[in-house]
């Protein structure tokens, strides 16, 4: 596990790096305020927490003094990100036309969610998989470890981006509670409407019982308001304890079945092994590649084989497939070149393990520079050495002296012996991909909420959490309809375990400095306690209902789930809007 251990110490460093600098410097022994709650202040109050003027206070001037107000209040400088939206809804756009630059961001928004989701399904992932392999890890380990971590990549990068902002910590509560109240609510309910099946009960079991426990710490952590080292570390101790949890569970029922000692119960079905998934799986997958393959091998030139790798269109596919489906492709097709171009893919599951000699080549350039161009928003990349040398140009060097000798050294028809150190720098490089995309869409849902005077938990638990979850939903779905409901079930709950431990854990934990060890949390909003209460109830109901229905799980419970979705979302939105709130005691 040496390689792992080097290559997780790479994530947080690289992690850390793009959040360093970015919260200010805090005097020793004050804890860190993360405000969780809705920041707009009471009526009449001018002050927020010692800054100055409320960025939400904005809209109360004459929208004459928005841009000046914008410009001149601390408060409202957006932390990190290529793209200052206050300033561009309130200085760029003129009063009349806000309307106008709404509709822009939102558009904006939904396309930095194709981007996120690109990037995890076609890039991310698949690396994480050629590393996991190239590592020799068991289907069970890189199922909890590197493949949670590909599928909630998003999430966590969220997180962490809205933790390393005061201003911005309620929207990674409310998207990691609101995404779990969503997917365990929503979306299980929706693969027991679509496919009724009896759950694998050991499993959900297992997982339920770690997410309570999950979100049970975090209400305690909101509860006293703060998180220690210890309490952070104690988040990512969990999920290792719950790795270790699940490869043990696997290795004991293996055993049990191959003893005899262990039959399937007519409500208890045996579990499928994760290579069975795979494959059971894979037999779906729609890939006609291999009925196209030429039956003669023939030698391409290196120009042609960089044109068809950076072609992101099938045209066999494309006559194929629907309408809607061409013109989503459509929206995709700018963001796939780009990844292409700067994030290289190993796939082990290819005989030439998609090595593309002349575009990776490129990519030993093209990488480097995009992990520099986007650390702390192009900071880095953009400093003068001995105020002379940028460093990029410095990289621009280095990497094309490094791309010219791979060139040289490598044919096209074979990979290299170290192809597998491409899937590391893809690795690198698509997580600074999302790292940016996450960036970019904490700081517009943070103007949309100065804009519609909506707190950032509320944006959290609707915006945030729908976008991120979006995926997961539609893969389930069809995951179930093609026939597999209990390995869409299962990964309900078992892939959010890993959002909430790592993404508010590491989140908090990149806060912390050598000199202040505690994040205080500032839950002062009615909406925090009812969002933990509502997901909380959602998986007692689970944990009771499932077990008291012989893990059969059809249309009844569907219903329920989904209902109590709805219900949560109204009593969500009437308290954010203080129709339903606490008496002055």
């Amino acid at each position: 596990m040496g390689p792992a251990g080097v290559l997780s110490l790479a994530g947080v460093l690289s992690l850390a790096g793009v959040l360093a600098g970015d919260s200010g410097v805090q005097p020793a022994g004050t804890p860190l305020p993360l405000d969780l709650g809705r920041t707009v202040p009471p009526e009449g109050d001018a002050l927020s927490h010692g800054r100055g003027l409320d960025c939400w206070e904005v809209r109360k001037h004459n929208s004459s003094e928005w841009c000046r107000f914008i410009r001149s209040n601390p408060d409202c400088r957006l932390e990190g990100g290529f793209l200052n939206y206050l300033e561009g809804v309130f200085c760029v756009f003129p009063p009349r036309l806000l309307p106008l630059a709404v509709t822009l961001y939102a558009l904006w928004l939904l396309y930095l969610f194709i981007i996120l989701g690109v990037t995890a399904e076609k890039f991310f992932c698949p690396n994480l998989s050629a590393i996991s392999t190239n590592l020799k890890l068991s289907h069970n380990v890189a199922g909890v470890t590197f493949l949670a971590f590909g599928n909630g990549a998003p999430d966590v990068f969220s997180a962490v981006v809205a933790f390393s902002d005061p201003r911005t910590a309620g929207l990674a509560i409310g998207a990691v509670f609101g995404a779990g109240v969503f997917v365990t609510t929503v979306v299980a309910g929706g693969i027991a409407l679509v496919k009724p099946f009896t759950a694998a009960s050991r499993p959900f079991l297992r997982d339920v019982i770690f997410y309570m426990v999950a979100v049970f710490l975090t209400f305690m952590v909101l509860y006293f308001g703060r998180i220690t080292l210890g309490e952070a570390l104690g988040y990512l101790g969990l999920y290792v304890f719950y790795v270790f949890t699940v490869v043990l569970c696997t290795w004991i029922h293996r055993r049990q079945q191959r003893e005899g000692l262990a039959p399937p119960r007519p409500w208890e079905p045996e579990m499928l092994t994760d290579a069975e998934e795979q494959e059971s799986s894979g037999t779906n997958s729609g890939d006609y590649g291999e009925e196209y393959r030429p039956l003669l091998p023939s030698r391409e030139t290196s120009l042609r084989i960089l044109a068809t790798a950076l072609s992101p269109l099938d045209y066999r596919k494309w006559r194929r497939k629907p309408w809607y489906w061409r013109l989503f492709k459509v929206l995709k097709v700018p963001v796939e070149l780009v990844l292409l171009l700067t994030v290289p893919v190993v796939d082990p599951d290819k005989d030439d393990l998609n090595w593309k000699r002349p575009l990776n080549c490129l990519h030993v350039l093209t990488s480097p520079l995009l992990c520099i161009l986007t650390l702390k928003s192009g900071a880095y990349g953009l400093y003068q050495i001995q105020g002379v040398f940028p460093v990029w140009g410095l990289v621009t060097l280095v990497g094309s002296v490094l791309a010219i000798i791979t060139f040289i050294t490598t044919s096209n028809e074979e990979p290299p012996k170290y192809h597998c150190v491409f899937a590391f720098l893809g690795f690198l490089a698509s997580a600074m991909w999302i790292n940016a995309a996450a960036t970019e869409l904490v700081n517009i849902l943070r103007t949309l909420g100065i804009i519609f005077q909506l707190s950032n938990t509320v944006l959290g638990l609707t915006l945030l959490a729908w976008g991120n979850s979006i995926g997961d939903t539609f893969s389930d779905l069809t995951m179930a309809r093609q026939g597999y409901p209990r390995m869409a079930f299962s990964a309900c709950f078992g892939g959010i375990i890993f959002n909430i431990l790592v993404g508010v854990g590491l989140g908090c934990l990149l806060q912390m400095t050598s000199s202040q060890l505690v994040v205080k949390l500032e839950p002062d909003s009615l909406l925090v306690w009812i969002l933990a209460g509502a997901l909380g109830l959602s998986l007692v109901f689970s944990f009771v209902s499932v077990p008291a229905q012989c893990f059969q799980l059809g249309k009844a419970y569907g219903v329920c789930l989904i209902l109590y979705y709805l219900a949560f979302l109204c009593v969500a939105l009437l308290t954010e809007f203080r129709v339903i709130h606490l008496s002055a005691i």
